[in-house]
């Protein structure tokens, strides 16, 4: 599982198109970060900010940490 994707599924606990709406980008854009391109600095300052502001427990790390393995295994 990608970092972002970790960040979307059990941080924000969003869809792709409600983590999208939530950061101000499109769909496809998180979509492109799940599949391993980077977001900018700006954009993840936009993720923190809307982990912030929805006062979840956040940590800069999520971004760059390998996300814990699921028990069922890593099938994205």
């Amino acid at each position: 599982m990608s970092a972002i994707r970790h960040i979307r599924t059990e941080v924000f606990k969003l869809k792709q198109a409600e983590f999208a709406v939530a950061i101000g980008v499109s769909q496809s854009t998180v979509s492109r970060w799940e599949k391993g391109v980077a977001p900018s600095l700006t954009e993840m300052q936009a993720i923190r900010s809307a982990a912030v502001e929805r006062g979840y427990d956040w940590n800069d790390a999520l971004f760059f940490e390998a996300p814990p393995a699921s028990i069922e295994g890593d099938a994205a």
